[in-house]
Formats: structure tokens, C-alpha cells, sequence
């Protein structure tokens, strides 16, 4: 069972959203969705440290498991669960990881997950944003084409010099997502190993190593 499925922990984690290690990606969540009013913007699981963090693991935006009021490999649903397994079979401590969704506000409930380009390019200056909130990020892993087109979008407005500068390295992988899945076992083996093999790569880059506690 994930760990947000219990009320217990995500009470235990509401009280940690304003701990040194999470409380200015908690302002930057709260001041998106004060932005547009009657919006929810999932918070960050506190078990992520914005000092540690050197991946971002950039998703499309808060799937069903964020009814948590978080964004969390701890959530209940198969993206999340998905990405979970991935950092397990990497060795990726959480600490070093931190997801981000290209659109952080919860989608209309009429919509499907797959966003317009106009959502994409509201999420470029949210995104912008997170960035300098992590400053020490070497890697972001965009799973899916709309991550993909979210960093393109950001190379247009100066993003480019900036991943340049910071040596910030993107790997495009699958989205982690149901019906990004959707295929043969030996399929679904291979983009996962993909997923990993990423991850473990990014891992290389900034210096980690494997941690299987």
C-alpha cells in the first residue's frame, strides 16, 4: 500500500510543508494557486530537500492520486506508483529527486490528461520558477511528449542559455502514465528499463550513489 493512502501520513506530512527543506517550493505552489482563484496546486511531498535535489522529474500534471493534496511517488495511483518502482530500481534516494508537473494546477474534470499548447506555455514561467528554486538540479528527466514540449518552449524564452549554464542535462523518456504503458510485457520491460537507465545515467552525472536501503 502506498503511504498516502493512509490519513494518518498525509496528516504527518501536511506538517512538515513548512520545514527548511520544502518551504519555498510550498510558497511557490500556494502563490500558483492563489494565481488563478478557485485552482488546487498539489504541494510537494516533504520528503524531497530542495538542497539535495538533483533531478526533477517532470511530469504533465496532478493525476487522481493527488486527492492526497500532494504531488508524490507515495500517492496512490499507477503514475506515481510507476515513477516510485523506477527510483527503487535506480537506487535514486527521494531525497535527491523532486517531481514537477508541466501544468502544476489540477486539470478541469471534462478534460483528458493530455494538455493544450496554450497549458504548456502557461507552465514555462511556473517551471522557470522551480528551476531557481533547485539550484542544484544537473538532470531533468521529462517523461512524455508534452514534458518534451514544455522544455522546448522554455529554450525559446531563454531556458536554453540557462540549462547551458547550469549544465543542466534533459533525458526525454516515457511518460509514467496508464495508457503510456499500453502495450506487450516485453514492451512495457523495455520503456521502464528506459526510465531507469535515465535515472541511473543522471544519477552518474551528479556525483550519486545507488542507495538500496
Amino acid at each position: 500500500m502506498q503511504l498516502m493512502s493512509s490519513p494518518d501520513f498525509v496528516q504527518a506530512q501536511m506538517g512538515k510543508i513548512h520545514d527548511e527543506n520544502i518551504e519555498p517550493v510550498t510558497q511557490l505552489c500556494l502563490k500558483l494557486q492563489e494565481s488563478v482563484p478557485g485552482s488546487r496546486v498539489p504541494l510537494i511531498d516533504p520528503v524531497h530537500d530542495l538542497d539535495e535535489t538533483r533531478i526533477i522529474s517532470l511530469q504533465i500534471s496532478p493525476g487522481p492520486g493527488t486527492s492526497s493534496g500532494f504531488l508524490s511517488l507515495q500517492n496512490d495511483d499507477p503514475t506515481a506508483i510507476r515513477l516510485s518502482e523506477v527510483y527503487a530500481s535506480a537506487g535514486l534516494d527521494h531525497k535527491y529527486g523532486m517531481p514537477w508537473n508541466v501544468h502544476p494546477w489540477d486539470l478541469p474534470e471534462e478534460q483528458s490528461t493530455a494538455l493544450t499548447p496554450k497549458q504548456i506555455k502557461t507552465g514555462v514561467k511556473p517551471f522557470k520558477q522551480f528551476l531557481e528554486l533547485t539550484y542544484r538540479v544537473s538532470a531533468i528527466v521529462a517523461h512524455g511528449t508534452q514534458a518534451v514540449n514544455l522544455i522546448n518552449d522554455f529554450k525559446k524564452v531563454g531556458g536554453d542559455l540557462i540549462l547551458r549554464e547550469r549544465g543542466i542535462k534533459v533525458y526525454p523518456v516515457r511518460s509514467t502514465g496508464g495508457r503510456s504503458f499500453i502495450g506487450s510485457e516485453a514492451n512495457q520491460q523495455k520503456w521502464f528499463d528506459e526510465m531507469v537507465a535515465a535515472y541511473t545515467d543522471a544519477m552518474g552525472r551528479a556525483g550519486l550513489r545507488r542507495n538500496d536501503s
